[in-house]
């Protein structure tokens, strides 16, 4: 456990602004990680390892992207025990996003609402700081690096900036994710209809043999996808990705729907909504992909994960693996444990393929 349990914290925290209360904390861990500090929220990681896309991950729990948009605290998050770090998404060029306020809280729920629109200080500089993080990946820790598309940048030219994000993080990252569901960059979600897919990710695949060859190193390729799809939608994006030779795809990011929020203050505000309401959409959608996918094809699963008995369903769904995001912001590095230690004590299913 922490040296200092979040139930203390998180008042405070609660007190302040939500993206006040990000910046504050994200500033803080930026600047005591890797010093005597971090005792304050470290805690062992716990040993569950499993191999997935072909990289060992030490446990099963991960922080999903958009935490650390600039990849600004990979040694302080990664020292709250989790198996693997997603940080981004990061666009070519830096860009503040959408207007303030942005993000909004939802206690009754367990959710928060987000409408930050990629903001990021852009690819030069994210690269600069993933570079100076050492200590997360020297205890096996694994890290994903997440590409996006500037706001600025016409639909029709998206494979551009994706391309150029592609160059740039390969060389740093042990897994790249394309995000292509966010809700909050215009036009955005348009990237995962059928023609649009197949394009945007033969071009990322014919780029990433080259720099596979170039680099003597293959870096799996995962696709982030929205839980507001059909049956039908799943079916045509599994499709595509098997096709197209993907390695994995990423089940959920935020939701557009309302449902479980109706009559909440900020219930309406516009952006994706995250936390507990996202559980059941999320899992529905893992269930759709792994049917379609089949047994071997990696699945992450991400949404709605507040406690272990959480992230237990999302393994129940068909992921391989999970992340936790809105779960941390309520919970604190408490979760990562929990859910660790629940996985580790579940069955594990039979996709699984060991570490050798």
């Amino acid at each position: 456990m922490p040296l200092v349990p979040y139930a203390l914290t998180r008042p405070f925290l609660f007190g302040l602004d939500a993206e006040a209360a990000h910046d504050l904390t994200l500033g803080s861990i930026a600047r005591l990680q890797n010093t005597p500090a971090q005792c304050l929220w470290a805690q062992p990681r716990i040993a569950d390892p499993v191999t997935l896309a072909g990289l060992t991950f030490p446990n099963r729990v991960g922080l999903a992207a958009g935490l650390d948009k600039n990849g600004r605290c990979i040694d302080g998050l990664g020292a709250m025990g989790f198996g693997f770090i997603e940080v981004g998404t990061v666009t070519p060029l830096g860009q503040p996003g959408n207007p303030k306020p942005r993000i909004f809280r939802l206690p009754a729920r367990q959710a928060l609402i987000n409408r930050l629109g990629f903001n990021n200080e852009g690819l030069a500089a994210f690269i600069a700081n993933v570079q100076r993080a050492h200590s997360f990946r020297r205890a096996g820790g694994v890290l994903g690096l997440n590409i996006g598309k500037n706001a600025a940048t016409p639909i029709e030219r998206a494979a551009d900036d994706y391309l150029l994000g592609l160059d740039g993080v390969y060389p740093h990252a042990d897994y790249i994710t394309v995000n292509i569901s966010s809700p909050n960059t215009q036009n955005l979600r348009a990237l995962q209809s059928d023609a649009a897919l197949d394009a945007l990710l033969t071009a990322l695949q014919t780029r990433r043999a080259q720099l596979a060859a170039a680099q003597r190193r293959n870096v799996p390729m995962f696709v982030k996808i929205a839980p507001d799809l059909d049956e039908a939608q799943v079916g045509v994006i599994a499709a595509t990705l098997k096709k197209c030779g993907i390695d994995g795809v990423i089940a959920t990011n935020t939701t557009l729907a309302r449902d479980a929020v109706q009559g909440l203050p900020h219930a309406q505000e516009t952006g994706g909504l995250s936390g507990a309401p996202v559980l059941a959409a999320s899992n529905r959608v893992i269930a759709q992909l792994r049917a379609a996918l089949g047994s071997a094809f990696p699945i992450i699963g991400v949404g709605g994960v507040m406690s272990g008995a959480d992230a237990q369903a999302k393994i129940a769904a068909g992921a391989d693996l999970v992340q936790i995001y809105t779960g941390l912001i309520y919970r604190g590095p408490e979760l990562v444990a929990e859910a660790a230690r629940a996985l580790a004590a579940a069955p594990r299913p039979a996709r699984y393929q060991r570490p050798a």
